[in-house]
């Protein structure tokens, strides 16, 4: 028997051996995942007042990265420790982990549920990604809280888990605020709209919510959330609304129509081809579709309709980009657009001058990106053609600057950027030549810093 210890770490050796395949899924390099935990580590000790950006950045990388999010597992536990709710470097951290499926999230989740606030709507945005059975409890406590935001919230988590059949959650629905029923919209379905379908049993609350809200942005991002879980409801409601009342009004309704009709088809088991809306975006139009305030003027749908390649936003997009030097990020996106599916070659030579002299340097770190997405895939609706490679060797040869850059929002799409081009991103780069790396998820998160 005592060679027994001896028998132990000879079994022990192959698995050690198999260790550095983990490794090989680690995409960001060592010095710009330094560059990230060193910033991390700056904003524990001392709150920066770009704290949006370096939040933003993270949240775009740190889903590529297994070591980096190990570093935001350590800062988490840190803000958990202090009550650093309101913090948006903890929202993006804690959704980061949580969309990731990090075996830490649900010991995080619990200690900040215990919260007087339950750890804000970014805590119980990320419960509803969180599956482990040990949130039950916690959970259901916090459904039956006076409080009918947090109530409400805590149950959306419940019906997203499949713990709960929505009754509950219809019974809240109305006695939701209007400032809470904004928050919610932003902080707990933008987030969902964009993630795998959540149970139908959703559906009946946000008939509620959607009865009470006047944005139509705000009504759009409820209605996708239903939409994907199945309920065909705000679909038939857009389309009655698109063929009544004034034409602003039916111009605007045709629009969230043709979106929940692609939404629905994103979900369908079969694919389902859509046609592009042939309605023409204006200003006023994309700012409405969008779920920011108005006066923001974002132009999220706009782009929307850019990717479904709807031949009817191509004058908008050129009313965008039409002066050179291009001066803006939305600028900068609608050349690229115009770059790969309008063959405008023009738009080709303003990308590059950007991506290589913009003053600043958010703006050219953007125009990198923006000029790898302009190489994929061309050609307007339906007719796809091949890219022009060369773009996107030139943003990749640019992007090594933008690695080394002081600016933190530069890092990190010089980061996304040569994470593309090495064929990390999403599906396999090789097999997806369509991928777009300026996709509207990073951009908000790393150009706006929009945490949600």
């Amino acid at each position: 028997m005592a060679i027994q210890p001896g028998k132990a770490k000879r079994v022990e050796a192959p698995v050690s051996q198999r260790k550095p395949s983990i490794a090989r899924a680690e995409i960001i390099d060592k010095a710009t995942r330094a560059r990230f935990e060193a910033e991390l580590d700056g904003a524990l000790k001392r709150r920066p007042a770009s704290e949006v950006k370096l939040a933003g950045a993270l949240r775009a990388v740190a889903s590529l990265s297994p070591a980096l999010r190990g570093s935001l597992v350590d800062a988490t536990q840190v803000m958990v420790r202090r009550g650093s709710f309101t913090r948006e470097i903890y929202g993006a951290c804690l959704r980061t982990l949580a969309e990731a499926d990090d075996r830490h999230v649900p010991t995080l989740l619990k200690t900040a549920l215990a919260a007087d606030d339950a750890g804000g709507n970014a805590t119980l945005s990320a419960a509803s990604f969180c599956k482990d059975p040990s949130l039950t409890a916690p959970l259901a406590k916090l459904a039956a809280s006076r409080q009918s935001h947090l109530a409400f919230g805590a149950e959306t988590a419940r019906v997203c888990r499949r713990e709960s059949n929505g009754a509950h959650l219809s019974s809240i629905a109305p006695m939701i605020k209007e400032s809470h029923r904004i928050a919610l919209c932003v902080e707990l379905f933008v987030p969902l709209a964009r993630s795998a379908p959540v149970p139908v049993h959703v559906g009946p609350a946000l008939a509620v919510l959607r009865g009470a809200e006047r944005h139509l942005g705000r009504w759009l991002v409820l209605a996708d959330v239903a939409a994907k879980a199945g309920d065909t409801g705000p679909f038939e409601e857009a389309t009655a609304k698109s063929q009544l009342g004034p034409s602003s009004a039916r111009a605007a309704w045709s629009l969230v129509a043709w979106a929940l009709s692609d939404t629905r088809a994103s979900v369908a088991p079969v694919p389902v081809a859509v046609t592009p809306p042939s309605t023409r975006p204006t200003v006023e139009l994309v700012a409405r579709l969008s779920d920011r305030p108005s006066a923001d003027r974002d132009t999220t749908f706009l782009f929307r309709m850019a990717r479904a390649r709807a031949a009817s936003c191509k004058p908008m997009l050129e009313g965008l980009a039409k002066t050179t030097p291009l001066m803006d990020e939305v600028a900068v996106r609608a050349a690229s657009y115009l770059a790969r599916d309008h063959g405008r070659s023009d738009m080709k030579e303003a990308l590059v001058d950007c991506a290589q002299n913009a003053k600043r340097d958010e703006l050219r770190a953007f125009a990198v990106a923006a000029l790898w997405d302009a190489g994929g895939p061309s050609g307007p609706a339906g007719a796809v053609g091949a890219g022009d490679a060369s773009l996107r060797e030139k943003a990749r040869d640019l992007s090594d600057d933008l690695v080394i850059s002081r600016c933190i929002s530069s890092v990190a799409w010089g980061a996304l950027v040569r994470a593309a081009h090495a064929g990390a991103m999403g599906k396999n780069e090789r097999s997806d030549p369509s991928f777009v790396v300026a996709a509207e998820t990073p951009f908000r998160w790393v150009q706006w810093g929009w945490l949600e």
